[in-house]
């Protein structure tokens, strides 16, 4: 089975991206950890940009499992993302110097998409090794809900494919090693076909 993870480059002014730095590491480490092929995509931080490098890819190696990684700033946990919505309002501008504002990420399509991951598996498995995990109600209106929404529209549909997107904190906040172990996580509990135990994700607001 091949298994696609992606990450984008650096933005804001910062050095490194752990979302990228990640996506390497269990590239690299992809018979280890997922027993796998695993390939790794660099995404630009555009919006015009980021979606077709990730589409590209898709198509090139036609992969069971996609997991798109992007940077959630501030964060304190890596968060397995529950729904992209079909909407760009960028608070800053991107790499490209572009700031959309309230348009669609695509024009005409369905105001959101679902991951088709195993959330609830993921996450059970992720707290298991030990990393702080949760589920997350929004991927923002960015970039990173830009790439999710795409992958999801063109697609989350595919027969046998599980497709969706995981938000990685600052390296400060959970270690790069650890966010590994926790896409990992996610990528073997998706290609497995784990079934969603149930278990409460929600949050209080």
């Amino acid at each position: 089975m091949t298994v696609v993870v992606s990450g984008f480059e650096p933005f804001g002014g910062d050095a490194t991206n752990p979302s990228w730095e990640t996506a390497q590491l269990l590239a690299e480490r992809a018979e280890e950890l997922v027993g796998d092929r695993v390939v790794a995509v660099r995404r630009p931080a555009t919006v015009a940009g980021a979606g077709p490098a990730l589409d590209g890819v898709v198509r090139e190696h036609d992969p069971e499992v996609v997991v798109a990684l992007g940077l959630a700033g501030g964060a304190e946990r890596v968060r397995l993302e529950r729904v992209a919505v079909n909407v760009r309002d960028a608070r800053i501008p991107d790499n490209a110097g572009a700031q959309p504002v309230d348009v669609p990420v695509v024009p005409g399509a369905p105001v959101g998409h679902w991951s088709t991951l195993p959330l609830k598996a993921s996450l059970v498995a992720a707290r298991e090794a030990g990393v702080p995990v949760e589920v997350s109600g929004t991927a923002g209106t960015y970039v990173c809900n830009d790439v999710f929404y795409a992958l999801m529209h063109h697609w989350g549909s595919v027969p046998g494919r599980r497709a969706g997107f995981v938000h990685v904190p600052d390296a400060g906040a959970v270690p790069v090693e650890d966010q590994v172990t926790a896409v990992a996580a996610v990528v073997r509990q998706a290609l497995r076909g784990a079934p969603e135990p149930r278990v409460a994700a929600g949050t209080e607001s």
